[in-house]
């Protein structure tokens, strides 16, 4: 029987924002035969002991972690302490280096089944590398729409500490149903991927589960805003740059905390 879908495919809100202004601090290598961000924290050198590893991987929208955007959030994260590995997982062809009229939805399809498949891969690189969860270092996950099932299936299992999500897509209720880590929900009031009802849907799904299986969650409504304000919102209006900052600073909040408990 198939499961319900809560959150559908990227749409036209997905192809539009604001493109942000600032440097870059992080660079740029292949990882698990992906280019990957890398933004790591000053103060960490990278030949620290695993043990001492808090690692985030970064899922990123349509526009890829390399546009400007992604690059500062990831520069933020990196700033608390975290090493942050943000995966090109569209290989060169994300929404900022397509031509003008392209079909979306026809890239979104084809760019999904590439990430799938390529994800493992790069998992098993970034392990490699970082550590794993029985070395001590400990793994977080966030995604933002396009990025959300990957945070989903990661906390799933036991290969992540605690999940976040902001303005998700491709997520139907197997996903919550599944859920075995903490996860935090960064939502707008409107959003046509992840509308009101999904939202309620998957948090009733959520309380559902007995005191001893469920994980902690918690939602973060931000009203006066669409799709797509985490990572695209104007900055020139300070109610969008507003959410847009809290929205960070509640998934780094949120990281911070899971990482000492």
């Amino acid at each position: 029987m198939m499961s319900t879908v809560l959150a559908s495919t990227p749409g036209d809100c997905c192809w539009t924002g604001v493109k942000h202004s600032g440097t870059a601090i992080g660079r740029e290598e292949e990882l698990g035969g992906i280019n990957t961000y890398i933004s790591e924290p000053r103060s960490l050198p990278a030949s620290a002991p695993a043990g001492n590893k808090k690692v985030i991987l970064f899922l990123a929208d349509v526009y890829g972690p390399t546009y400007l955007n992604n690059k500062l959030i990831q520069d933020y994260f990196a700033s608390f302490g975290f090493i942050v590995l943000g995966p090109d997982y569209f290989f060169g062809t994300a929404v900022p280096n397509q031509p003008p009229g392209f079909d979306m939805q026809l890239w979104v399809t084809g760019a999904r089944v590439r990430a799938i498949e390529a994800f493992p891969k790069w998992m098993e690189s970034v392990r490699d590398r970082y550590g794993d969860t029985s070395d001590g270092t400990e793994y977080f996950a966030v995604g933002y729409c396009f990025g959300a099932p990957f945070v989903m299936d990661l906390a799933a299992s036991n290969d992540i500490r605690a999940g976040a999500i902001a303005h998700p897509a491709f997520l139907d209720e197997a996903h919550f149903e599944k859920l075995k880590q903490p996860l935090l929900l960064s939502c707008p009031e409107e959003d046509h991927t992840f509308p009101l009802c999904s939202r309620r849907r998957a948090e009733d799904i959520m309380l559902a589960k007995t005191a001893e299986s469920r994980p902690q969650f918690y939602i973060q409504v931000f009203s006066g805003v669409r799709h797509g304000f985490a990572v695209r919102g104007d900055p020139h209006i300070p109610h969008q740059r507003w959410a847009k900052e809290e929205c960070a600073r509640g998934v780094k909040d949120f990281f911070t905390w899971f990482s000492g408990v």
